[in-house]
């Protein structure tokens, strides 16, 4: 299992090539993050409409129809190089935002953020696979421990950073200075070392080679990431649980308001605050989820995850101030404790050769539902008193972390590398891929 806590951060530390990555991921993160946000202010800024300005995360958020293709050509190309590749080229797709100065070249604006949401989910897939393909099993909670950890600290720190960045200098300068950052990421990125090929036989394998893992042909290679997730069972219970975590988060999503309004009796801003004490608990949670992983295993760490959210929203059921903070910080926890070990799953159960494929498929899995609950929420709250929606959101995820809870035996480690179940983590040589 590893050496928890500082010892495995150490290891990790140790290895120049991840030491490498996470520079570059983290200045890719960070221009991301101001970015995200930005957009829409920008668009509000252009036009005083608040549908324009939300339409621009609809723009974000539609090239999640093309995941399947995405998480392809994932599979297809040297993750190393792709990365690089990505960043370089998100950094280009930002430079015709330096022509916008009025509401007459908004299209540009809707084009750079579909174009900005492909490369998002492109970059999330190959980050996951690359991972997979620099670390060891071992210390694959540690890695994605620290990406979220550092995740989590962006979103306390980024949209504010991105606001007052954008007052400060204006669109157009705010894209140059992004573009600036994935330029940067890109060149890091470059310093990473080929992945090294070995021998299997006396024939000369790609790193990561896995020739039992083989979906040849059309539609199949396109699907082959949602048929693994379906297909093995630990994933298949996780994937059934976050696409449920999913719609219960976004149902909330759009209770907020309605809570620090007719509930706390105070103005919307207020709302900012609840949002920094999610990031507070982010990062509490971003330290702690390898650990948890490891004592836990996946599905057990998940488990917990989803039930600090449906505590919290149990909590939100009853407007007080001393239970909004107390939720806030709970769902902040819980968020990144799921991700690090849903991803630290996939990451163990997936052949690198279809890992970019079962990424992108899970985005995309996750943000549908997730998107559709925004909006059935947005109508229902109009409808049904916000304190029975977060009850009954509550129930769904009481529920949720049940079933992961009884899957746990799917996940819980014992030494050797191998989980209780007596399927083998993902060998960390399977794949097509070379870097």
């Amino acid at each position: 299992m590893g050496r928890a806590g500082g010892g495995a951060v150490r290891d990790l530390l140790r290895r120049p090539d991840f030491r490498l990555f996470f520079t570059a991921l983290t200045v890719s993160m960070i221009a991301e993050s101001v970015l995200l946000l930005a957009l829409a202010v920008w668009v509000k800024q252009l036009t005083g409409s608040d549908g324009l300005a939300g339409a621009t995360f609809v723009a974000l958020t539609a090239p999640m129809v093309l995941a399947p293709l995405v998480g392809w050509v994932v599979d297809r190309l040297p993750r190393r190089r792709l990365f690089v590749a990505l960043n370089a080229a998100t950094a280009v797709l930002l430079l015709p935002l330096l022509t916008v100065h009025d509401a007459g070249r908004l299209w540009v604006v809707y084009a750079v953020a579909a174009g900005y949401g492909l490369s998002y989910l492109a970059l999330g897939a190959t980050v996951t696979a690359l991972v997979q393909e620099l670390v060891p099993g071992a210390l694959l909670p540690d890695a994605n421990g620290a990406t979220q950890t550092v995740k989590q600290g962006l979103r306390l720190a980024g949209p504010l950073l991105g606001a007052g960045l954008f007052v400060l200098l204006g669109g157009p300068a705010l894209a140059g200075a992004c573009a600036a950052g994935f330029l940067v990421a890109a060149l890091a990125g470059l310093a990473l070392r080929p992945a090294p090929v070995e021998e299997d036989g006396g024939d000369h394998a790609r790193p990561n080679q896995v020739r039992t893992v083989a979906v040849r042909g059309g539609r199949g290679e396109l699907i082959a990431g949602i048929r693994h997730l379906v297909g093995e069972p630990a994933l298949r219970r996780a994937l059934v649980a976050t696409v449920a975590a999913s719609v219960g988060l976004g149902l909330g999503e759009t209770l907020w308001f309605a809570y620090v309004d007719q509930g706390l009796g105070r103005e919307p801003a207020f709302l900012g605050v609840l949002v920094s004490l999610q990031g507070v608990g982010g990062l509490v949670g971003g330290v702690a989820s390898a650990t948890l992983v490891r004592r836990f295993g996946e599905l057990g760490a998940m488990a917990l995850a989803v039930s600090c959210v449906a505590l919290a929203s149990v909590a939100l059921a009853r407007p007080a101030l001393a239970l909004a903070v107390v939720a806030s910080v709970l769902i902040g926890l819980g968020l990144p404790v799921a991700m690090v070990a849903i991803m630290t799953l996939m990451q163990r159960r997936t052949a690198p050769a279809v890992v970019g494929r079962a990424s992108a498929a899970l985005d995309a899995m996750a943000s549908g539902p997730q998107a559709v609950a925004i909006g059935a929420g947005a109508l229902m709250v109009g409808l049904v008193d916000y304190r029975l929606l977060y009850g009954a959101i509550g129930i769904v995820l009481a529920a949720t972390a049940g079933y992961l809870l009884t899957g746990r035996r799917l996940t819980t480690q014992v030494a050797g590398g191998e989980h209780a179940s007596g399927v083998p983590t993902a060998p960390r040589t399977a794949g097509i891929t070379a870097g």
